[in-house]
């Protein structure tokens, strides 16, 4: 693979944020110059066959599915992690049936489970980590307590590194491709603390009947005005650095992982940016060995354009105002920043006059986990937990 080596990088505290890097071709010979970086096909699947796919899925078309299966490279275990319907219409019987099928033809490794496992809350109940849980004792509904479920199954599988994909993209091979973007950036990383956060070259939509190309999607725009805003609110330096604020496609080391914090609903993949800013720009925080390695942040944009399921335009509100939400209620927000928010949130009908955005609930690093105790008690009890291997 040959990338855009990284050529430019702002550093906050121990947080290390490189520009963006183009994909410049998927399958090519070894050039590495002062602006270009390659890696080969052994380097790359050295990476792959540490790396765990986790696919958060709910209520996506089967089809899509099936195709994003299909999509992952051999060497790398799925662990899909569904919140769909059950009941009259059991749409995660389908998904099962569907990942029972691949499994047979293809023998790829996939684990499965249904986020409202009665086994999986017990497992977090009885590990102690309840701020996941509703009040029946259920994991919550939401991407980021999905994600966290896959990461513990990543985590006992022994896995370096672990990769995120959303369910919902119409191209197979544009997964393919994040997935060895993930690798190609956890190798240019010098620290164990390394993430991977994809940024698509275009978002198409139909316009006119015709497919327009466009850069930005609407909400991600906005994300990362926002968190750019934040950054130069704190250092007095305009910035735009961060590109890649709603990066559902993304990858960590392990160990970045664990000590990462969560945030619920539409706001985890902007929390990620200010969660590890709260906590590594200042140098105080709870990991000091991060602190000394210092986290790096890879943002890559792909060959591929990505085509996903439109949701609609109560979607694309809620996404609005969970980003944004995560932004103004950080410590690290000041008061003419904060209002700039609201004016952006009353602009797009997000909120009303007077209306302040409701705060998103967090969910604390899994590190302290005991992960053998974890997995003995959803093995005991689990209802759906299906390990194709």
């Amino acid at each position: 693979m040959l990338i855009e080596a990284p050529r430019h990088a702002e550093i906050f505290g121990s947080v290390k944020i490189y520009d963006v890097q183009k994909v410049l071709k998927l399958d090519s010979e070894k050039i590495d110059t002062p602006l270009l970086r390659s890696f080969s096909k052994d380097e790359i699947e050295e990476v792959l066959n540490k790396l765990s796919v986790i696919i958060p899925i709910k209520n996506e078309k089967i089809h899509l599915l099936d195709g994003v299966l299909r999509a992952v490279p051999r060497s790398c275990p799925i662990i899909v992690v569904s919140n769909s319907q059950r009941g009259k219409r059991d749409v995660f019987k389908m998904e099962r049936d569907v990942i029972a099928h691949f499994h047979n033809l293809t023998k790829h490794p996939v684990t499965v489970i249904h986020q409202k496992d009665p086994g999986l809350g017990l497992a977090f109940k009885e590990v102690g980590y309840d701020r996941i849980l509703d009040e029946n004792g259920f994991v919550r509904d939401g991407k980021a307590e999905g994600m966290i479920a896959g990461l513990l199954l990543a985590k006992h599988m022994g896995k370096e590194y672990v990769g995120f994909v959303d369910a919902d993209n119409y191209v197979p091979c544009a997964v393919n491709e994040y997935i060895k973007d993930f690798a190609a950036g956890l190798c240019m990383s010098e620290s164990p603390y390394a993430m991977v956060r994809l940024h698509w070259r275009h978002k198409p939509k139909i316009v006119k009947s015709k497919l327009y190309f466009r850069k930005w999607g609407r909400v991600s725009e906005v994300t990362n005005r926002y968190l750019n805003l934040l950054l130069a609110a704190q250092t007095g330096f305009e910035t735009h650095i961060i590109k890649t604020g709603n990066a559902g496609e993304h990858a960590m080391t392990m160990r970045l992982a664990e000590i990462m914090g969560y945030s619920t609903g539409y706001s985890i993949e902007p929390y990620q940016y200010i969660y590890l800013l709260e906590e590594f720009w200042k140098g105080e925080g709870r990991y000091s060995e991060a602190t000394s390695a210092g986290i790096e942040v890879f943002q890559i944009e792909t060959l591929n354009p990505h085509i996903h399921e439109e949701k609609g335009e109560k979607h694309v509100k809620d996404m609005l105002h969970d980003s944004l939400s995560t932004i103004y209620h950080s410590r690290l927000s000041d008061r003419q920043l904060k209002s700039k928010i609201l004016e952006e949130l009353k602009a797009n009908n997000v909120l009303k006059e007077g209306e302040k955005p409701r705060k998103n609930i967090t969910i604390p690093p899994i590190k302290e986990i005991d992960v053998n105790s974890f997995m003995k008690i959803l093995e005991e009890y689990s209802e759906t937990l299906v390990k194709y291997e």
